[in-house]
């Protein structure tokens, strides 16, 4: 997808691999380590159109399609929210399209004085 629209999203999207079978102990520590069920497959850590980001959940076409789990329907209706755009796609094609789309929104504008935390390390003096 670099060199199109959806590229200038390529480096602030990644996947969460939540989905899959794991053995108990790999599955307890993953829990323990932060793992949450139901968090959207590709998260991309770019605002635009007014929203701070996008969370799109994939979802395959008949036969192989699966029904929305409870814990994905809270976790984009939570997103939502809270000001993230919370899109379910259905198959390949839509997934593009929903990228496309919102690889052509503008860039959210932050207006106002951003507050600072004062707890944690420093990382920006390297």
């Amino acid at each position: 997808m670099r060199g199109h629209p959806v590229g200038e999203l390529f480096d602030a999207t990644f996947h969460v691999p939540n989905g899959g079978h794991r053995n108990k102990k790999t599955a307890s520590d993953l829990k323990r380590q932060g793992v949450k069920a139901g968090v959207s497959d590709l998260p991309v850590r770019q605002a635009r159109g007014g929203w701070f980001s996008l969370y799109l959940e994939f979802k395959a076409t008949p036969p192989k399609d699966a029904p929305l789990a409870d814990s994905q329907f809270k976790w984009l209706e939570d997103s939502e929210y809270e000001g993230y755009c919370a899109v379910l796609a259905l198959g390949l094609e839509e997934a593009k399209a929903v990228l496309r789309e919102y690889a052509s929104w503008p860039r959210t504008q932050i207006t106002g004085e951003r507050l600072a935390l004062e707890s944690g390390t420093e990382w920006r003096k390297g």
